[in-house]
């Protein structure tokens, strides 16, 4: 067996664009498997910026071939302005190195348009959605009526489609007060892209990445958003339109759970979340506006704000359990240097009881105080330390207490943004 999966594990924007593209050059295979557009990896490498929606992280590898599995709602102009820009960049240099699967849905332009509606009438009461049609998208999935990636290709079919999708979409415009979408308009926009995108298509990449576990490659599985934004597990309905824990790569890509070797869980040394809902650890004050300004906690889709706050280890053991993570990558501690008290929420008082578990109902989130241990902090600089035993001792001290707590080894640690602000504990596979 040689699949590890990626996952974040807490509400996203932990790091994954790094670590996927660090692991990548490890890596024969990495897949996405779920989510769309609306996250965003950041990667930087030799000090040159490179964001990511779709594509997955590995694809600055050009030895590594990229898979976007069926899990994934596929923005087709994104995926196409990503493509361009990585050619233009000098990646991507042959089509075979990106595979799209048949059977992705498509976001159609409309999703996008019933998104900022809904979420312009829902008012104060908005769940904080990118507006990118994410959730529209994975509703006509659940509803038999999507668009997939292989009726691109197949005008006739195409055109009935939309037009049975557009029957009911342009009855809820008409409710909001929009206009209606024409059919024709919407298959010849659609139409063209797909000529641009028909050298990356794949009918079976289920199997293609089935064939490449079964020869010993090395197979990298990557998700989108963090646990804790799970549809059914996470914190509902502050929640993203997916599955977005370790289970959904073996759904998304199509591939067994027995062909997966190792969960790797990415984890901030800290906590951040973007949009709406509970943060039992937020610190809106001084300390929340540091880690935001240190850590340039700003969306890489939207550029919002990110609200940042204590590493929450109560919400880290349920996203061990929910996922069945095996091993961690610490990313940002650099951040914390410069903070003389760092504290850690191990338990929450929930309606005046002490409780060491996650709560999954909001109503009991919402009413959540951290209980918090204080370990002492560091003034050193880590972003130039290249071993582990360079690290001060207090940091140190502070990955053995979450590995301890946890009783999850942490097997890699990132002190920067670059490749090489990477230091190793354990070896990937």
């Amino acid at each position: 067996m040689s699949g590890i999966i990626v996952v974040g594990s807490q509400w996203g924007d932990e790091g994954k664009g790094k670590v996927v593209d660090v692991f990548s050059a490890q890596s024969d295979l990495v897949v996405r498997y779920q989510g769309g557009a609306n996250a965003g990896h950041t990667l930087i490498v030799d000090g040159k910026k490179t964001v990511l929606h779709l594509v997955p992280s590995g694809v600055l590898h050009p030895n590594t071939t990229c898979v976007i599995g069926p899990g994934v709602v596929l923005d087709i102009e994104t995926v196409y302005n990503e493509i361009k820009a990585l050619q233009e960049a000098g990646h991507l240099k042959d089509s075979s190195q990106l595979m799209i699967s048949d059977l992705c849905t498509v976001i159609m332009p409309y999703h996008r348009q019933l998104d900022v509606a809904r979420e312009k009438a829902a008012g104060l009461d908005k769940i904080g959605t990118t507006g990118k049609g994410i959730g529209p998208a994975y509703e006509d999935r659940a509803s038999r009526r999507a668009i997939l990636f292989a009726d691109l290709f197949h005008k006739g079919t195409l055109e009935k489609k939309v037009e049975k999708s557009l029957k009911e979409k342009n009855l809820l415009f008409e409710m909001y007060g929009l206009e209606k979408v024409d059919v024709g308009e919407t298959v010849q926009q659609l139409h063209k892209l797909s000529e641009l995108l028909e050298p990356y298509r794949c009918k079976d990449t289920s199997l293609l990445v089935s064939e490449a576990i079964g020869s010993d490659k090395k197979v990298l599985f990557e998700g989108a958003q963090g646990s804790l934004l799970d549809l059914l597990h996470g914190t509902y309905p502050f929640v993203t339109s997916s599955s977005t824990i370790a289970g959904s790569a073996c759904i998304g890509s199509g591939v067994g759970p027995g062909q997966i070797q190792k969960v790797v869980g990415i984890t901030k040394a800290y906590t951040t979340r973007v949009g709406a809902g509970p943060f039992p650890t937020e610190q809106s004050n001084d300390l929340g506006q540091k880690l935001r300004d240190v850590g340039k906690e700003y969306g890489a889709t939207t550029g919002r704000e990110r609200r940042c706050g204590w590493l929450d280890l109560v919400a880290l053991k349920y996203a061990i359990r929910v996922n069945g993570i095996t091993n961690i990558a610490l990313m940002k501690i650099d951040v914390l240097s410069g903070i003389e008290d760092i504290k850690v929420c191990t338990h929450y008082e929930v309606n005046g009881n002490k409780t060491e578990h996650f709560p999954i109902t909001i109503d009991d989130l919402e009413n959540s105080k951290p209980i918090y241990e204080t370990l002492p902090g560091w003034t050193e600089d880590l972003s130039s330390m290249d071993d582990i035993s360079a690290l001060p001792d207090t940091c140190r001290s502070y990955i053995r207490y979450i590995e301890d707590f946890l009783k999850v080894p942490v097997d890699v640690v990132s002190v920067g943004p670059g490749r090489n602000q990477t230091l190793w504990f354990n070896p990937l596979f």
